[in-house]
């Protein structure tokens, strides 16, 4: 296949591409790191890119908490707008295969199980309870306390910053075009991706390149909260392997099928850092009890459907992974 990929030259981009060659496809590169033209939002740009391509690898995409809510515009832009873009690039171009970079923040918490009242799903925490480190979220029904569990793709979303809304209207848009044009799209909701290339020094990059980060230049990694919250942290190959799976299996015409793309192993936001700086031979992690209104305590991801209907598994295992990226560029 002719595969356009959208964020082309970019972290989880560029480890697609490579994978996409490995298997024998040829990676059409749209990223305006290689070509300032190559504006997803600009619709002549994105027309001239989709012409003659066989499917879509939509990587492209404003990432991370940023900087507060003045950056909403520029992410509504960057991924609904672009992806609009798109898809009606796609729909008069008549290509009809698309998998798109979702992400784990659509679910907003994960899944939690109170002793009394099972499955609940604990609102936003308050800024109390933050400010006096009480971090971990009570039953909303009797108070009590929750234990966290894997989220699979059924759970219903809650979104909980920016970011995590323009991701999930990312998947609605991919729907309604699914529905229009008798294409198939398949949704791979990431959760924490680390490896080589991820970016650093940047408000938009994941918790694992500020701690990397913190080590290059011989400070200790700065963990929010009390360091117990719980990610999936995935090796960047192992989420390229997933898209060109995916690319290849296909799915259902006329509708978006959402798979989690997760280790399928939670280790916490210390363990991380720990395991990081031990790899590293930098200083020891330190807590620091500080929050970020826009996180979540705990969300796990549940990837047992993407094993099971296309077949695919992680091979990068936690501390290989955090070897390889302590000492990666």
């Amino acid at each position: 296949m002719r595969v356009l990929v959208t964020g082309g030259a970019g972290f989880i981009g560029s480890h697609v591409c490579a994978a996409l060659a490995a298997r024998g496809h040829e990676a059409a590169v749209f990223d305006v790191r290689t070509d300032p033209a190559a504006d997803v939002r600009d619709p002549a740009a994105v027309a001239r890119a989709v012409t003659g391509v066989d499917a879509v690898c939509h990587q492209a995409a404003m990432v991370g908490l940023g900087t507060g809510f003045a950056d909403a515009a520029e992410y509504v832009s960057r991924n609904d707008l672009g992806t609009a873009v798109l898809l009606a690039a796609m729909a008069d171009a008549g290509v009809r295969r698309l998998v798109l970079a979702g992400s784990m923040v659509v679910y907003g918490e994960g899944r939690y199980v109170c002793p009394r009242d099972g499955v609940v799903r604990p609102g936003p925490r308050a800024v109390a309870d933050l400010d006096a480190g009480r971090f971990e979220p009570r039953c909303p029904v009797c108070g009590a306390e929750l234990t966290p569990g894997l989220v699979g793709e059924d759970a219903p979303a809650d979104p909980r910053n920016v970011y995590a809304t323009t991701k999930l209207a990312q998947e609605h848009l991919a729907a309604a075009w699914a529905r229009s044009t008798g294409g198939w799209a398949v949704s791979l909701r990431y959760h924490n991706v680390y490896g080589p290339r991820m970016p650093r020094d940047t408000p938009y990059a994941g918790v694992a390149s500020f701690f990397r980060s913190a080590l290059a230049r011989g400070e200790a990694p700065r963990v929010f909260e009390d360091g117990r919250q719980r990610r999936d942290f995935v090796h960047v190959r192992d989420v390229a392997a997933a898209n060109v799976v995916a690319l290849e299996a296909g799915s259902a015409p006329g509708a978006l099928t959402a798979y989690n793309t997760g280790s399928g192993e939670p280790h916490t936001v210390g363990e991380m850092a720990r395991a990081l700086a031990g790899a590293h031979g930098g200083p020891a992690p330190v807590v620091t009890g500080e929050y970020r209104l826009g996180d979540v305590r705990h969300i796990t991801a549940d990837s047992s459907r993407l094993r099971a209907e296309l077949g695919w598994k992680p091979e990068v295992g936690f501390q290989e992974g955090m070897r390889e990226f302590a000492a990666s560029r």
